[in-house]
């Protein structure tokens, strides 16, 4: 008897219309689009108010900080584009969707940042190498004013935090409302000390907050579009949550994926003893359910063997291919 293939796409749902997909509506639909509108307007109205406040006021932080929200409005232009792609349904050429719209965008994002980062350093240290006196009651209005607007952003998209292209942004945010209170703190320290070094530092503060807040987003996008296994998941534990299903006998060649925005998927090979089709059909179930409960994975592709083919047979096998006796 030849060996048994059976093919099982689980919940293979159009983005449009799935349950997973419900979330980027949930999270990118017309109310997130909104904030971002209203973000991009107060962002450049702040912008420019920094910028006149760092001229007239001699403070590279700033203009560091204005720099900072500067790279905002390509960042949030970005992220509105990705949210109109991610709610495209799937079609010919693009049958899981367009829900990676969303994680492209926070990996460009991602490396605007970085570069806007070293930018900023190398504007603070040359603050550090020439001098200038600062006027730190234009540090104090702006910097009060610039926490205001990315603490009023930040709040808005604390809903949207699921979806990663979102979170980039109230990542950002938030940062830029940290360093809108170290200015403001620095500023009340030169008033009070007169230490004017007090404002390059501040730049290079900010610059490494940038930086360090970039590298986390910048890793864990490159492994979605890399298809790594998803942040928190180890194959060895679903390999074993599969085993644990009665007469699963071997699972190999196991692939796990992320789509999008909450939407895991899997593909692997699972031997099973000869038996009808309908009791597979059962078996299938389980294992669906299973990998549903454990580790949320939804999206499943999974083909039965017969058990018992040669060891010449080929196939690939990561440990732990077995279950422990």
């Amino acid at each position: 008897m030849c060996p048994m293939h059976v093919h099982a796409h689980g919940h293979s749902h159009s983005p449009g219309h799935s349950p997973d997909s419900g979330q980027v509506h949930e999270s990118g639909g017309p109310t997130a689009g909104g904030v971002l509108a209203g973000a991009v307007a107060a962002t450049l109205l702040l912008v420019a108010a920094e910028i006149a406040g760092g001229y007239f006021g001699h403070s590279i932080a700033l203009v560091s900080d204005a720099l900072h929200n500067l790279s905002d409005i390509p960042t949030m232009l970005i992220s509105w584009v990705a949210l109109r792609w991610a709610i495209r349904p799937a079609d010919h050429e693009r049958t899981y969707g367009y829900q990676r719209a969303g994680v492209l965008a926070a990996f460009i994002n991602a490396i605007l940042l970085f570069l806007v980062g070293l930018g900023l350093l190398y504007e603070a240290f040359e603050r550090f190498r020439h001098p200038v006196a600062v006027q730190e009651i234009w540090m104090i209005r702006i910097s009060v004013l610039a926490l205001v607007v990315n603490g009023g952003i930040t709040l808005a998209l604390v809903k949207s935090r699921r979806d990663i292209n979102l979170r980039s942004l109230l990542l950002h945010n938030f940062g830029d409302a940290l360093s809108n209170i170290g200015i403001l703190a620095g500023a009340f320290a030169i008033r009070w000390t007169g230490a004017a070094w007090l404002d390059p530092v501040i730049g290079v503060a900010i610059a490494a907050m940038v930086l360090w807040s970039t590298n986390g987003l910048l890793r864990e996008a490159g492994n979605i579009l890399l298809e790594g296994l998803p942040k928190g998941i180890r194959l060895e534990s679903v390999a074993r949550s599969m085993l644990s299903v009665p007469r699963v006998q071997e699972v190999h060649d196991i692939h796990i994926w992320t789509i999008g925005t909450g939407l895991v998927a899997l593909s692997c090979h699972v031997r099973i003893p000869d038996m009808h089709m309908d009791e597979s059909e059962k078996i299938l179930q389980a294992i669906r359910e299973k990998l549903e409960s454990d580790f949320r994975i939804t999206h499943t592709t999974i083909q039965f063997e017969r058990a018992g083919l040669p060891a010449d047979a080929g196939y690939h096998m990561p440990l732990p291919a077995r279950t422990e006796k």
